[in-house]
C-alpha cells in the first residue's frame, strides 16, 4: 500500500514538473508590409519553341546541324529518303516523256492524222473534178446516169470522210494536250513530294534538341527536333484552379530559380490559357522577365509568387496563431477578430480589441 502511494506521488510530481517546464509560445502583432500572392511551379522555356516534324515518312539520310546551332527560317535541317517516292517521281517522268512524244514528238498521232487529212483533201479534189466532168458530159447528152451517180456518191463519201478526220484531229489534239499537261502536273507533284523530304525550320532560332539519328526511321507523327528563339525566354507556370481567378495579365511575379541560388527575378504575367489541364487540374500561365537573367537554359525550374495584392503598414500576426473559427487567444481569453488579406505566413488583423502590445498565444 505504501509503495502504491509513493508511485502516485512521484507521478503527480513528474506531471507538475513537465507542465511547469512547458513554455507558452506567443507573439505580439506586428505592423508591416503584407503581400498576398499565388504560388506556382516554374519552368523556363525558349519563346516560340516547337517540335519539328517530317512532312513524309522515310529514313533520315543526312542531318545538317547539331544541338545548340543557330538556324535561319526555312533552313534545311535534315534530309529524309524514300525509295517509293523516288520511284513515283521516275514513273511520273516516264509518263510525261511518253505524253510529250505523243503530243509533240517526231512520230506523234497528230502528224499522222494531218497526213490522212491531206491525202483525203487530194482525194476530195480529184473526186470533185471527176464528178464535175461527168456532169458536163451528161449536160451534153453523153454518158450514163448510173456513172454520174457513182461519181457523186464517191465525192460525197470522200467529203464526209474529210469531216470525220477533221473532228478526230481536233478531239485527239485536245486529249493529247490534256494528257501532257496532266503528266507535267504529276511530275511537279512528285518533285514537290521529294522536297517534302527536306525537314526545314519555320523560324530564326536555335536547335535545343535533336531527337533522331541518321539512318533512323522517321514518321509524320514522330518529332525530329525541338527549336525555339535563341535569346528570348518565357516562364511557364502551373496555377491551381482555386487560385486562377485571382491571376490577371500584367501582374507582378517574383521568380526564384534553382540554378540561381539566393537570387530573385521580377516578371509580369503575359498570357493566361483559358483551358484547364484535366490531368493536373491546373491552368497554364506564361510570364516574361522584366530583366532577362544571364545564361538561361531551356527547362530551368523554380518557383513563383504572383503578387495579387500589396498593403503597407498593416497589423499582422502569424497565420498559425489564428484559430479555425477566426479568434486569437490572449491572457484574457479568446477574442474574435476581423481579418483582411493573408498570405502563406501571415494574416492581416483589420479590427479587434487587440493592438501591437497584446500578447497572442499560439493555439
Amino acid at each position: 500500500m505504501d509503495n502504491m502511494i509513493k508511485k502516485l506521488v512521484l507521478a503527480l510530481i513528474l506531471i507538475t514538473l513537465v507542465s511547469c517546464g512547458k513554455e507558452e509560445e506567443s507573439v505580439k502583432p506586428e505592423v508591416q508590409t503584407l503581400t498576398e500572392s499565388v504560388y506556382a511551379s516554374v519552368t523556363v522555356q525558349p519563346k516560340d519553341m516547337y517540335d519539328v516534324y517530317a512532312s513524309a515518312s522515310g529514313i533520315i539520310s543526312k542531318i545538317y546541324l547539331h544541338e545548340g546551332d543557330t538556324i535561319a527560317k526555312n533552313q534545311v535541317l535534315a534530309e529524309v529518303t524514300s525509295d517509293l517516292s523516288k520511284l513515283n517521281k521516275e514513273n511520273a517522268q516516264l509518263n510525261m516523256d511518253l505524253a510529250r512524244n505523243k503530243y509533240k514528238g517526231d512520230a506523234n498521232v497528230l502528224d499522222r492524222l494531218k497526213d490522212e487529212i491531206e491525202a483525203n483533201q487530194d482525194q476530195l479534189s480529184q473526186d470533185s473534178i471527176n464528178y464535175a466532168r461527168q456532169k458536163r458530159l451528161m449536160d451534153k447528152g453523153v454518158g450514163a446516169v448510173a456513172e454520174l451517180e457513182a461519181k457523186k456518191l464517191k465525192f460525197d463519201l470522200t467529203k464526209k470522210q474529210r469531216a470525220i478526220l477533221q473532228k478526230q484531229y481536233e478531239q485527239t489534239e485536245v486529249e493529247l494536250k490534256s494528257n501532257y499537261r496532266q503528266s507535267e502536273n504529276a511530275v511537279e507533284k512528285a518533285l514537290s513530294n521529294l522536297s517534302d523530304f527536306s525537314i526545314r525550320s519555320n523560324i530564326d532560332g536555335m536547335v535545343y534538341s535533336i531527337l533522331k539519328e541518321e539512318g533512323e526511321l522517321i514518321t509524320q507523327q514522330s518529332p525530329f527536333a525541338r527549336i525555339g528563339l535563341r535569346n528570348s525566354f518565357i516562364i511557364e507556370m502551373r496555377i491551381d484552379e482555386v487560385d486562377i481567378a485571382s491571376v490577371q495579365l500584367g501582374q507582378k511575379v517574383i521568380i526564384t530559380l534553382d540554378a540561381f541560388k539566393g537570387k530573385t527575378f521580377e516578371a509580369k504575367i503575359s498570357k493566361i490559357y483559358p483551358v484547364k489541364d484535366d490531368k493536373t487540374q491546373t491552368f497554364k500561365v506564361e510570364a516574361i522577365f522584366v530583366n532577362l537573367p544571364t545564361a538561361l537554359y531551356a527547362g530551368l525550374s523554380g518557383e513563383a509568387n504572383i503578387v495579387i495584392t500589396h498593403k503597407d503598414n498593416v497589423m499582422t500576426i502569424p497565420l498559425e496563431y489564428l484559430t479555425e473559427d477566426g479568434k486569437v487567444i490572449t491572457d484574457d481569453g479568446e477574442i474574435e477578430v476581423k481579418t483582411g488579406m493573408r498570405n502563406l505566413e501571415r494574416v492581416e488583423i483589420v479590427s479587434s480589441k487587440i493592438d501591437s502590445s497584446t500578447k497572442i498565444i499560439k493555439p
